[in-house]
This record gives C-alpha cells, sequence and structure tokens, in this order.
C-alpha cells in the first residue's frame, strides 16, 4: 500500500467488480472501440453553454447530437452554430428527459442554472449516461452526496467543472505544495474581488415568452411573482431558491484548489460566515432601494478543518484602490478583480492568479518561481469515458461535492445570521473566539475598510453574522442543529424530486 494510495486500491477493486458484473441500461458500461464516436446532449446551452459546445466540437471522439433549453429561441441559435461547425444538426429539446431517451447518447454535459444541476446528472446517470456537471455539482449539500452515490452506483464517469483540476499550471504547483516546496502549509485564502452591480430592483417582471417556465423552475418551487429579477437568464445566480451567490458560482472553483493544496478529502469541522448585501444603495443614491438578490455580495466564511484552515472572502463592490497591503504585493495590483488563492508557507507563498497561472514569493514577497499552463478538463474527461475506469477523473463527483458542500456551508451560517445585524464591537469580540490560522482582525479590518471605501454606512447598514456551525463528516449533519440541518436539502416539485441514496 505504499507504492498505491488507498482511493486508488479501492478504485481498482471497483473497477474490477464493475467489469465482471453483468452490465445494464441502454448503455452498458464499457471500453469504446478505437473508432467510435460518443453522441453528445449538452443541457443549458446559453452562457457556460457556449463553452461545453465548443470544448466538444473540438475533440474528434465527439459529436454533439442533441441540445436542450427551455429558451426554444437560445436552442435553435446555437444549434444552427454546431450544424455549421460539424456537418449534422443536433436535436433540439426543451425537455432534457426526452433527450436521455436516446440511444446515441453516450455523455450529458450541463451547464443550466444550479438548482438543476443535480437532478439532470441523477436522470443522465440512471439513463446510462456519463455526466459533466458545472460547478457547483449541487444546489445543497445532499444534492452532491446524491450524486456520488449515483455514479458509483451505475458505474458512470462523473466529471464536476473545476477546470483547475487538469491545469498545466496547477498540477505542478500543488506537486511543488506537497513536495515541501514553501514549507509547511496549513492555510489558504481563497479570494472572489469580483465587481458584481445591481441586477435591479425587486420587482414582477413578465416571463419570456419563449421560455417554458416550468421546465425552468423543475426541481424548484414556483415564485410568486414569478419572476423576481429585470435579467432573466444568469442574474438567478444572486437569488438563493435557484443559486448560490458568488460564494456558489466562483467559490467552488477557489475552495477546490484550497482544499487541493492542503490535501483534504473531508468537509470542514465548523463554518462561520459574516457579511452581507450591501452597498446598492449608495450607488443608487437611494436609501430604500432593495436590490432583488438575496445572497450576500460581501461575505468572509472561515473553514476549520482542525489542523487546517480555509478562508474565503467575497467582495462584489468595487476592488479598485484597495488598501489590502499584503494581497496587493502577491498579486501585483491595487487595482481590478483578484480570483484566486494564497497559500501561506513556513517558506514563503503560493500564489493561483489565474487559471493557467501560479506564482511562488520567498517571505520577503520575492518571485522566485512559475508555473504556467492550460486546462485540457474535457479532454481529461472524455479520456475516462474512453478507458470506463473513474480514476483517471481529473474532478470526480465526490471532489465536486466537498468543494460545493463549502459554499453551501458557507452560505447556511449567513442565511441563519443575516438579520442578525451587529455592531463592529460585537462582530470583532464574536470573531476573536473563533478558532482560526487567519489572523481574524485583520480580515475584519480589511473587509470593513473596504465597504467604508465603497460608501457604505456600517451603522445604518450593518454586518450579519451567522453562527459558528459544528458539522459532523460522517453523517453530513450540523451537530444539535435542525434549523441548520433544513438547509442542507431543499423542498422538490412533484415529478422533480430527488431521488434517496437507496433508490438512486
Amino acid at each position: 500500500m505504499n507504492q498505491i494510495s488507498r482511493r486508488r486500491f479501492h478504485s481498482l477493486l471497483a473497477a474490477g467488480a464493475a467489469t465482471a458484473a453483468v452490465a445494464t441500461g441502454p448503455r452498458a458500461a464499457r471500453a469504446m472501440a478505437a473508432n467510435e464516436t460518443f453522441g453528445v446532449c449538452i443541457v443549458g446551452v446559453n452562457g457556460r453553454g457556449g463553452n461545453h459546445i465548443d470544448s466538444f466540437l473540438r475533440d474528434k471522439r465527439t459529436e454533439i447530437r442533441a441540445l436542450v433549453d427551455i429558451d426554444t429561441n437560445v436552442a435553435n441559435k446555437r444549434a444552427d452554430v454546431v450544424e455549421q461547425k460539424q456537418g449534422r444538426r443536433p436535436q433540439v429539446f426543451t425537455d432534457m428527459r426526452k433527450a436521455f431517451e436516446l440511444d446515441e447518447i453516450d455523455i450529458v454535459s450541463t451547464a443550466t442554472p444550479n438548482h438543476w444541476h443535480a437532478l439532470c446528472g441523477v436522470w443522465a446517470m440512471q439513463a446510462g449516461k456519463d455526466v459533466y456537471i458545472e460547478k457547483p455539482i449541487s444546489h445543497n449539500v445532499a444534492e452532491g452526496r446524491i450524486l456520488v452515490e449515483t455514479a458509483k452506483k451505475h458505474n458512470r464517469m462523473c466529471q464536476t467543472g473545476t477546470q483547475s483540476r487538469s491545469s498545466g499550471a496547477l498540477i505542478p504547483a500543488m506537486k511543488f505544495l506537497a513536495d515541501g516546496g514553501i514549507g509547511d502549509v496549513k492555510f489558504a485564502r481563497g479570494l472572489c474581488y469580483k465587481r458584481r452591480a445591481s441586477i435591479g430592483a425587486l420587482g414582477n417582471y413578465p416571463i419570456p415568452s419563449h421560455v417554458d417556465f416550468n421546465l425552468w423552475s423543475g426541481p424548484a418551487t414556483f415564485t410568486e411573482p414569478k419572476r423576481t429579477r429585470p435579467n432573466f437568464h444568469y442574474d438567478w445566480h444572486w437569488q438563493r431558491h435557484y443559486g448560490n451567490g458568488d460564494l456558489g458560482n466562483q467559490g467552488p472553483h477557489q475552495t477546490d484548489i484550497a482544499r487541493w493544496g492542503l490535501g483534504l478529502m473531508k468537509h470542514p469541522q465548523s463554518i462561520i460566515s459574516y457579511g452581507g448585501r450591501l452597498g446598492y444603495q449608495a450607488e443608487r443614491k437611494d436609501p430604500s432601494y432593495v436590490d432583488a438578490g438575496d445572497t450576500a455580495n460581501t461575505c468572509v466564511t472561515v473553514y476549520d478543518y482542525g489542523d487546517k484552515c480555509i478562508v474565503f472572502e467575497t467582495r462584489g463592490l468595487s476592488v479598485d484602490n484597495s488598501a489590502d497591503e499584503e494581497i496587493n504585493k502577491l498579486f501585483g495590483s491595487t487595482r481590478g478583480r483578484k480570483t484566486g488563492v494564497i497559500f501561506y508557507g513556513s517558506d514563503g507563498y503560493l500564489v493561483q492568479e489565474t487559471y493557467h497561472k501560479c506564482v511562488v514569493f520567498d517571505k520577503d514577497f520575492n518571485k522566485v518561481r512559475e508555473f504556467n499552463g492550460g486546462t485540457p478538463h474535457y479532454t481529461n474527461f472524455i479520456d475516462a469515458c474512453v478507458s470506463r475506469n473513474s480514476e483517471e477523473l481529473n474532478a470526480d463527483a465526490l471532489e465536486g461535492h466537498l468543494s460545493a458542500s463549502m459554499s453551501h456551508l458557507g452560505n447556511i451560517s449567513y442565511y441563519l445570521g443575516e438579520n442578525n445585524h451587529v455592531s463592529e464591537k460585537e462582530l470583532s469580540e464574536a470573531l476573536s473566539k473563533v478558532k482560526s490560522l487567519d489572523d481574524n482582525q485583520a480580515t475584519l479590518d480589511r473587509t470593513l475598510k473596504h465597504l467604508r471605501d465603497n460608501g457604505v454606512d456600517l451603522q445604518k447598514y450593518p454586518v450579519s453574522l451567522g453562527p459558528q456551525l459544528q458539522f459532523d463528516n460522517d453523517s453530513e449533519q450540523f451537530v444539535d442543529n435542525a434549523e441548520a440541518n433544513r438547509w442542507l436539502t431543499r423542498e422538490y416539485r412533484s415529478g422533480f424530486e430527488l431521488p434517496s441514496k437507496a433508490n438512486v
């Protein structure tokens, strides 16, 4: 066992058992012939779905044979593009279940809104398809576990869209960390300093006539009024009924890298968040302004793993002219967005600046090394679909579940405390009692200065403090907190229920 990881060992045993078993389903698990082509169905082709289309068109082992979208205008425009590039027009569907019935479909790739990710993946794997699921792999913690169990039961390849796992920069950089390149590393900071303007005032807006709102809602209960944001597409990210805010949008990339670099294959044991949806009143010069989003645009979450720690910071207001001295040195700028991870070692720092670049600094902030390279993430997925060896996946369902759950756990603390508005003194006192490898007070000071620099009146619009939650890894439940446990799943509409572990 000293020359093969325990996870690899058990994966090989599982692969052997699956090969020996009698395969069932419309497309039984098997290795593909060298001259065979995978038929691909892409679900949710607006926005990020365009990247899925381009990536599968570039791989000669795949052919796009179906597109699914609840917006028929978007679907047909994308079908025109695919036909022009590959010479065959894919079938167009509004209901993914119809596409999953096709024997000619081997792979389902989904870029739907977050609330659809898990059920789409479950249905596809139950229909005998391999799946590529955008991050976050789930809308809540329970969904992630169901995806893990479904992939295992049906012997399907399930890749999460955290592309850094296949990055030519990140892979050697993470090995460099593991080999002691910056000494002992127990703490990482993830950053989402990315400007997010208001999505518009809360209100009742008409559903676009070419959108099937029943299928768009899917697992989510209908909202009244049915649409509460001016921009139907994309801005669902900032409404918790469908999305997970930037903690769940950008966060799974950076928290995934942080877990990877710290060697963490488990959930945190405690979580606490503070922040709010702040600053839009100042931007609009209207103190009564209510933004249609209900996720935090400014948030700090502390994840305690016992001997290791991760802090994730979200800033959606202007990040220009930042006063964050150490972070500015490591990213080489006081202006513009900073989305990345900083690893703090006893001998220096390693900074993930982009998905294609990592930089190493010594303790005096001198640059000493760089790692660069691209991200063939879809190629890695298709390689595993060919070999039928899930161990080849760089971001399997379990990795996706653990990283997405970090976002969900952080959001749960925030949601439970969003009405707990506290003064700066109360916040400082509370954080002084929170176990962390970060300087909690220094991070708080930087965060509050950022808000003031953006015109936020902290007396009138104070920060919210969530409870510190204890989480049990084995049961995937909060400890002695029924209210928090209710957020681990959701109410599902009839016909769109998530199956139990026993029924996947």
